[in-house]
C-alpha cells in the first residue's frame, strides 16, 4: 500500500521551502520598488497555506517509505510544485496553459519560454523564474534529503527515483551528508559564476539570475535576446561554469574537496564528455570558417558556446544556429541526445549511457570473430552488471519511441519534420531550444497549440525524471497489492 501519510507530510514540508523562495521574491519587488508585490504576497500566503493543508494531512505518518512510495512521492512533488510555482504568472495575467508550461519549464530546467516579451516583466518575476530553474537543478527531492533528512526514512530510495544517470557512487554512508556537499558545490559554483559576470560587467540583477540558469544548465534569460552577445569574455566564462555544471558532482567533490584530481581525469564518462565537446567544436569551428567566412576566434567562441550549452543541455545560445550550415543542425541535435555527465544538472540521455551502448556494439563485433568469449562491459574498469544492461535496453526504447510518438503528433498539428524531431528532442532532453527558425534558440514556444503545450509540459516532466520514474505510475502492476 501507499503511504499517502508520509507523502502528504513531505509534500507539505518541501511546499514551505517553496513558499520561502516566493518571499526572496517578494523581498526583490521591494528593492525595485514595483507593483507587483501584491502578486508574491498572495503566492507565499497561498503555497504556505497548502503546506500547512498537506502537513495536516500527514499527521502522525510513519517515516518509511517504500520503492512505490518514492516513485509516488518524486512525482507528486515536481507537479505540485510546478502547480503552486505557477500562481505568481497567473496573477500576473498569464493564462492557465502558459502559466503551467513555463513553470514545468522552469523547474525541470528545460528553458522554454512561452513568453514573447520577457523584459516586461518585472524584477521579481524575472528572478522567480531563475530561481525554479535553480532548485530544480539538482532535484527538488533531493535538496529535502539535504535540508531534511529525519524527514525522509527512505531517503535512499527517493534519490534513486530521482537521480539521473544508470550509475550511483556513494561520497558518504550517510546520503543527507553527500546530499549537503552537493549542495555545498552547486551553491559554490553559483555564487562563484554569478560574483565572475558581475566583476566582468553584469549589473548584479542580471549576474545573479543568469548564474543561477547557468549552474542549474535551464538557459532563461532576463532578456529577449542573448546578453552574451555584450561581452566575449563573459561568454566564455559561461562556457566554463556550463562545462562545470556538466561533470558528475561527486566527481567534483572528489577532485576538489578531497584533493583526488586524478579520480576525474581518469573517469571514463568525463574523458567521453571532453572527447565529445572538442571534437564537435572543432568541426562546426571548421564549418563556419571555410562556408560562413568565419574569422578564427569568434568561430572558436560561437562554435565552444553552442556546443556546451547544446550538450549541457542549457539552451543558451550567442548567436543563432539556424542560420548555420544543416549539417551543424545534426551535430548540435546529436549533442542534445548525448547530454553530459550523469549526477550534474544536465539532461539528454547522459554520456555514461552512450558510453555503455559504445562498449556493448564493440563487444557484439567481437563475438562475431570470437562466438565462445566472454566479454563484460566494463566502465572506470568494473564489469557492469547485466541487469544495468538491461535496463539501459530499456531506457533507451523508452527514449526513441517517446522522442518518436512526439515527433509524429507535432507533424500530424501540422509542424514541419525538422522542427517535430528538434522539439521532440529538446524537450525529452530539457534543453529548450530548437534548431530551426521557427523555434530557434532565441524565439518563443509561444506558438505552439494549447494541446502541445500540455503534452509539451509532460514531455519535460517526463524527461527530468528520466522517463521510467513517470511511466511506472501508469502501469497496472505499480498499484496492485503485492
Amino acid at each position: 500500500m501507499i503511504n499517502w501519510k508520509l507523502i502528504s507530510k513531505i509534500l507539505g514540508s518541501l511546499l514551505f521551502i517553496e513558499a520561502f523562495f516566493m518571499a526572496l521574491c517578494l523581498v526583490m519587488t521591494l528593492v525595485y520598488d514595483e507593483t507587483d508585490m501584491p502578486i508574491f504576497i498572495t503566492s507565499t500566503a497561498v503555497t504556505a497555506a497548502g503546506a500547512f493543508i498537506f502537513r495536516y494531512g500527514g499527521f502522525d505518518a510513519e517515516n518509511s517509505l517504500s520503492r512505490r512510495d518514492a516513485y509516488v512521492v518524486v512525482t507528486l512533488t515536481w507537479l505540485v510544485f510546478s502547480l503552486f510555482g505557477m500562481i505568481p504568472f497567473l496573477l500576473q495575467g498569464t493564462s492557465l496553459t502558459d502559466a503551467f508550461f513555463e513553470t514545468m519549464s522552469g523547474f525541470t530546467t528545460t528553458g522554454a519560454t512561452v513568453i514573447d516579451d520577457v523584459e516586461s516583466l518585472s524584477h521579481g518575476l524575472l528572478f522567480w523564474r531563475s530561481l525554479m530553474q535553480w532548485i530544480g537543478g539538482l532535484g527538488i527531492v533531493f535538496f529535502t534529503v539535504a535540508v531534511l533528512p529525519s524527514l525522509v526514512g527512505g531517503s535512499v530510495k527517493v534519490f534513486a527515483a530521482e537521480a539521473t544517470g544508470p550509475m550511483r557512487s556513494k561520497m558518504h554512508p550517510r546520503l543527507s551528508t553527500s546530499a549537503k556537499w552537493i549542495w555545498s558545490i552547486y551553491l559554490l559554483l553559483t555564487v562563484a559564476c554569478g560574483v565572475s559576470f558581475w566583476a566582468c560587467g553584469m549589473d548584479w540583477f542580471d549576474a545573479t539570475n543568469y548564474s543561477m540558469t547557468t549552474t542549474a544548465t535551464g538557459g532563461f534569460s532576463t532578456h529577449n535576446g542573448s546578453v552574451f552577445l555584450a561581452s566575449p569574455t563573459i561568454e566564455y566564462l559561461s562556457i566554463l561554469f556550463q562545462f562545470l555544471a556538466g561533470i558528475n558532482f561527486t566527481m567534483l567533490y572528489v577532485s576538489f574537496f578531497k584533493l583526488r584530481f586524478g579520480t576525474l581525469v581518469r573517469n571514463s564518462e568525463f574523458k567521453f564528455y571532453v572527447v565529445t565537446i572538442c571534437a564537435a567544436t572543432l568541426w562546426i569551428m571548421y564549418l563556419l570558417i571555410t562556408r560562413m567566412d568565419y574569422d578564427i576566434e569568434p568561430a572558436l567562441r560561437s562554435s565552444l558556446f553552442q556546443v556546451v550549452s547544446f550538450v549541457t543541455t542549457t539552451g543558451l545560445s550567442n548567436t543563432d544556429a539556424g542560420m548555420w550550415p544543416h549539417v551543424t543542425w545534426v551535430i548540435l541535435g546529436a549533442l542534445m541526445f548525448v547530454g553530459a555527465c550523469a549526477g550534474s544538472t544536465t539532461g539528454g540521455f547522459k554520456s555514461i549511457r552512450v558510453l555503455m551502448l559504445l562498449r556493448v556494439l564493440r563487444n557484439e563485433f567481437r563475438h562475431i570473430l570470437h562466438p565462445n568469449a566472454i566479454l563484460p562491459v566494463r566502465i572506470g574498469g568494473q564489469n557492469v552488471p547485466q541487469g544495468r544492461l538491461v535496463t539501459l535496453l530499456a531506457f533507451f526504447t523508452l527514449y526513441i519511441l517517446m522522442l518518436l510518438f512526439t515527433a509524429v503528433i507535432m507533424v500530424l498539428s501540422g509542424i514541419d519534420i525538422t522542427n517535430a524531431l528538434t522539439i521532440a528532442l529538446s524537450l525529452i532532453s530539457n534543453v529548450g531550444a530548437g534548431l530551426d527558425t521557427n523555434i530557434g534558440p532565441q524565439m518563443s514556444w509561444a506558438d505552439l497549440s494549447v494541446g502541445l503545450k500540455w503534452l509539451c509540459s509532460f514531455l519535460m516532466l517526463v524527461g527530468r525524471l528520466e522517463i521510467i520514474a513517470v511511466l511506472v505510475l501508469f502501469t497496472r502492476s505499480f498499484w496492485q497489492k503485492n
